[in-house]
């Protein structure tokens, strides 16, 4: 009876879902309907004091935070700035200013924290350069979107912060964890446009005229203001003085005097960024709750309990688990966004993944990285409605030129459940 009231709920909420109605609003009616048709627990109680609790957490406060300090940077010189400081330094590499895509996309997150703000923010910066230059579309386009997912991965990280709530488990851990694969990940989709660059040598431009070492050097300070504002934010929570919602106040702090500095801050763009940071939270903020009293509602009905018991009586390896839990979270991202998925996943899941022997934080990176995926699967991948955006393409060429980078998620996936310690390593030394 379970799995028919299962099925029941999951095609309920597609069909809402595909009406066009709002992601929160769609799991708030799905969760009423459960509640009324098939408990006796009061809807409105539950539903006030869910929503309340779901929203209220001081730790969530680290979010509209990050958010509004990634606003005011895709506002500002010091977005544009990164480019300057990090071209002179790859003419000799295979690929060339094609790694800009890669090294822009990984600075960025590391004071970001939004995958759609990285890739908006270094598309809108790389790719008419990149055109400009002579450099293919498709390898410009493919590599930036599987690039600006670093921002979910690399500290500091919306979705962690949102898993960290969910799981119950430490942020800062969550933030340390997420360091070596986020680089591990970088550095594979710089080694595929090496690999690229030296099986099409005759579609990547000329390098510009030399500079020396010294002017080099000299166009390097342009990263300064940012390496700086990722040094205290990260610093900080790493050596213990500041919670991720205190050095998420300290990095807006910076990069308020960073624009001041920098003459890019106007009474304009700073009620543009505030406002824009507002929209996308209160967007989130919607989906948490609904999500929230969507899993009360399958509590109350049995269906996580019965979910676990029923993965449980299988007897599946821990690899066979993984396995299945990627393929589920690929097909999730074809509908779901990444918030969406975790907070309607996480309540269910877990209870499986720590009797199968999985560490919070390892899977919290897991989950980071299937979400990274499908960040670049059509229907639902949000990177690539960025692209669009910026380039007017269809979906379909964009979710093609990104299929090699998918690849190399499913790759890195692979790698940190062999060698868990890519993963736990840091934290545990910290």
């Amino acid at each position: 009876m379970e799995v028919v009231i299962a099925f029941a709920l999951i095609v309920a909420l597609l069909v809402v879902l595909g009406s066009g109605l709002w992601i929160g609003l769609s799991l708030l009616g799905v969760a009423v309907l459960a509640m009324q048709l098939f408990t006796s627990r009061p809807v409105g109680d539950s539903m006030m004091l869910t929503i309340w609790g779901s929203t209220s957490s001081w730790t969530l406060t680290a979010l509209p935070l990050f958010l509004w300090m990634g606003e005011i940077l895709f506002r500002s010189k010091l977005s544009s700035d990164m480019f300057r400081g990090l071209a002179p330094w790859l003419n000799r590499l295979p690929g060339r200013l094609l790694h800009t895509n890669v090294i822009g996309c990984t600075i960025f997150a590391a004071v970001s924290g939004s995958s759609a703000a990285t890739c908006a923010t270094i598309g809108k910066i790389t790719l008419p350069e990149l055109k400009r230059r002579g450099y293919p579309d498709d390898i410009a386009i493919g590599t930036l979107a599987g690039a600006g997912t670093l921002g979910l991965l690399i500290p500091p990280s919306i979705i962690m912060i949102v898993y960290g709530v969910a799981a119950n488990v430490s942020i800062a851990k969550l933030f340390i964890a997420g360091v070596i694969p986020g680089l591990m990940l970088a550095a594979l989709f710089m080694g595929y446009i090496i690999v690229w660059a030296l099986f099409n040598k005759d579609k990547v431009p000329a390098a510009d005229s030399e500079l020396s070492f010294r002017d080099k050097l000299y166009e390097s300070r342009h990263l300064i203001p940012v390496v700086s504002l990722i040094a205290v934010v990260l610093g900080s929570i790493y050596s213990g003085l500041a919670t991720a919602t205190e050095a998420a106040a300290l990095g807006v702090a910076g990069s308020l005097v960073l624009s001041a500095i920098e003459r890019s801050l106007s009474w304009q763009t700073f009620k543009e960024g505030l406002v824009a940071a507002c929209r996308v939270y209160c967007m989130i903020g919607l989906i948490l709750a609904g999500a929230a009293f969507l899993t009360l509602a399958m509590g109350f009905m049995g269906m996580p309990r019965h979910l676990a018991e029923f993965i449980g009586g299988l007897n599946l390896s821990p690899f066979v688990l993984i396995l299945m839990l990627t393929g589920f979270f690929i097909v999730l991202g074809c509908f779901l966004d990444g918030i969406s998925m975790v907070v309607l996943t996480m309540a269910v899941l877990l209870p499986t993944v720590q009797k199968a022997g999985f560490d919070l934080i390892w899977f919290g990176i897991f989950i980071v990285l299937v979400v990274e995926m499908a960040q670049i699967t059509p229907p639902v991948g949000f990177n690539l409605f960025v692209l669009q955006n910026l380039t007017k393409r269809e979906i379909t060429y964009l979710a093609r030129t990104a299929l090699p980078l998918f690849v190399l998620m499913l790759v890195a996936v692979l790698a940190t459940y062999f060698v868990q310690d890519i993963v736990l390593w840091l934290p545990g030394h910290m």
